[in-house]
């Protein structure tokens, strides 16, 4: 979201027509009033409440007998910024940039280390407001982290698309709102005279179309976003749209209804366009043709549904389970029998079925008169005679 002042209202109708269009919005970058109204989104993601937070801001703009109260000496900037803060403050807090629901980003000009500084952490209010002091009007913002002066975003770069390119965005779309500068300008030779100027805005002469001192300013402050910006028009990582705002100026707050809706219905008329077209956006495909649906093949009659748990677990215990095909009948019933005598006595340890001999049988069947597993030393010694007579025996 490119900055522009007042004119920065129509991002609230274009991110309005964005959900509309059904695209979504996973990462958010702003300059100027880009920041401001990027932030809003970030922090509410309703369309509702973004547009009451933001004309509620700029009407607080154009109550002037405030900032009247904000003049001061112009050492530095024609406002101490004091209310310019407090209005911005009252609509964050003391959020920070990490905390918001989606990755956003904001530009400012920092004019102590002559470079372009973005912030993706720290405090969203005052990076906000270095973003969007212009120079004159507002001092900078010293950053609290490093004391270093912040300015506008604008002046090194007004539409940060290919600052979000570069954080991992693959399809970007980047809505301009900055002012047009006026280019074709009057040719007046080799020199110029003010009192000429001046005799040019008399009735009944021709006007001539001369930058002022202001304007000269303004030009050369904003010379490297010029380029910038149009390398972001040219390119084809994003695609450029600007709505039909030319007309109203940069302090226009009082007209924020009228600038939501111009943005609101150029993206609407703009996607939709594109739709009929049938020249659907990269970030926006083409839906797919339907998959018919197999009918599932049937593969049994019986209705199950009539049938409760309690139904189910009765049919299974009525299926006859055959006998294990490695044990014979009357190993079944002697295992039968010794289940019945461990009610009344114990077992000696025993090895399962198959390691001994057949003959052996009746010696893994004695049994113990205690209740215990464990074998005794007195008991040791008997089991060890018993056996040897046994043996001696066959």
């Amino acid at each position: 979201l490119g900055g522009g002042g007042a004119r920065g209202a129509s991002h609230v109708g274009m991110v309005k027509a964005i959900q509309e269009a059904g695209i979504p919005i996973d990462m958010v970058g702003g300059v100027s009033i880009g920041a401001f109204m990027g932030a809003l989104w970030c922090t509410e993601r309703n369309v509702t409440t973004m547009t009451q937070k933001a004309r509620e801001w700029s009407k607080k703009m154009t109550q002037w007998w405030r900032q009247l109260l904000d003049l001061t000496y112009p050492a530095t900037s024609m406002f101490k910024g004091s209310y310019f803060n407090q209005t911005i403050y009252s609509t964050f807090g003391d959020t920070y940039i990490e905390d918001l629901w989606l990755p956003y980003f904001t530009i400012t000009t920092d004019i102590t280390a002559s470079v372009m500084r973005i912030h993706t952490h720290g405090s969203l209010w005052r990076y906000i407001r270095g973003s969007m002091s212009l120079s004159g009007y507002m001092p900078p913002l010293c950053d609290p982290t490093d004391g270093h002066l912040l300015l506008d975003g604008g002046y090194v770069n007004n539409l940060p698309a290919d600052v979000m390119k570069r954080c991992g965005a693959k399809y970007i779309l980047a809505i301009d709102v900055g002012s047009q500068d006026d280019m074709d300008l009057t040719n007046y030779g080799d020199d110029l005279s003010g009192w000429w100027l001046l005799l040019k805005r008399l009735p009944f002469t021709s006007p001539v179309k001369v930058p002022n001192l202001p304007d000269i300013q303004s030009r050369l402050a904003y010379v490297s976003c010029v380029r910038q910006l149009e390398e972001v028009k040219n390119s084809d990582y994003c695609e450029y749209i600007r709505p039909p705002i030319d007309k109203y100026t940069t302090l226009q707050f009082g007209s924020f209804d009228e600038i939501k809706d111009v943005g609101y219905n150029h993206g609407k008329t703009f996607f939709t366009g594109m739709m009929k077209g049938g020249a659907y956006p990269p970030f926006l495909k083409s839906p797919d043709p339907p998959v018919p649906k197999t009918v599932p093949r049937k593969i049994s009659t019986v209705q199950s549904t009539s049938y409760t748990f309690t139904d189910l677990a009765q049919m299974v215990c009525k299926v006859q389970r055959k006998p294990y095909s490695g044990a014979s009948d009357s190993s079944d019933d002697d295992y039968e029998a010794d289940e019945e005598d461990t009610q009344e006595v114990g077992y000696a340890s025993e090895p399962s079925g198959n390691i001994l001999d057949s003959n052996h049988s009746p010696l893994m069947r004695r049994r113990r008169t205690g209740g215990s597993l464990s074998l005794s030393e007195n008991e040791l010694e008997s089991e060890s005679e018993f056996y040897s007579r046994t043996r001696l025996h066959q």
